[in-house]
């Protein structure tokens, strides 16, 4: 398994020299929120993240009550995906809709990062949310679950999954994670490298 951290601007400057000489090899950070927020140190991240030489990745924080077409479009806007990034979404909020409408407006959204992309982006969010039944048809998306009660590497899996792929498995200071797989593994879910083709 793999470690990793998860950033937003909450934390401050984020010291990436110093992850990139441990046994951390991805992180992610947030990149918008909503259809109009970017997260206000998320291009230092960014790049930083990339000189560090980890796998990195981005996510978007969704708001089910808005249009998950114009938030993709948001989020893709600002992150320039390369060849082996990785895309997520943060699905933890219902915007008090019922869950049907929140599971389509989860569905939308990762279809369209994946018919722009070439990826299946991960969908970030917590046991009880899901068994709510707000990520209904969003099981061929892997799973980065949210999970800092449970020992690092053995989460619960929330229906409709049968498997994780990232548990977030400690949440102070900073997000720690765990990737359920090789290196190669974690590179497979980033974007395609489309000059090959």
């Amino acid at each position: 398994m793999i470690q990793g951290i998860d950033v937003s601007d909450w934390q401050g400057a984020v010291d990436w020299s110093a992850h990139a000489e441990t046994d951390m090899g991805f992180a992610f950070a947030r990149a918008t929120d909503g259809d109009g927020v970017v997260d206000s140190r998320f291009a230092e991240n960014w790049a930083a993240m990339g000189r560090s030489g980890l796998v990195r990745g981005a996510y978007h924080v969704a708001h089910p009550h808005g249009d998950p077409l114009a938030q993709a479009r948001h989020f893709l806007d600002t992150v320039r995906l390369a060849p082996g990034d990785l895309a997520a979404v943060e699905f933890k909020r219902d915007d008090a809709l019922p869950a049907e409408k929140v599971a389509a407006f989860g569905r939308r959204w990762c279809a369209e990062v994946a018919r722009r992309c070439g990826l299946r982006p991960l969908v970030w969010t917590h046991a009880h949310f899901a068994l709510a039944g707000h990520c209904e048809g969003l099981e061929t998306y892997p799973l980065w679950i949210t999970a800092p009660g449970h020992p690092m590497g053995r989460p619960v899996v929330p229906s409709p999954w049968t498997s994780w792929t990232i548990h977030q498995y400690a949440g102070s200071p900073i997000d720690l994670d765990i990737f359920a797989g090789t290196l190669a593994e974690l590179l497979a879910l980033g974007a395609p490298d489309k000059r090959a083709k």
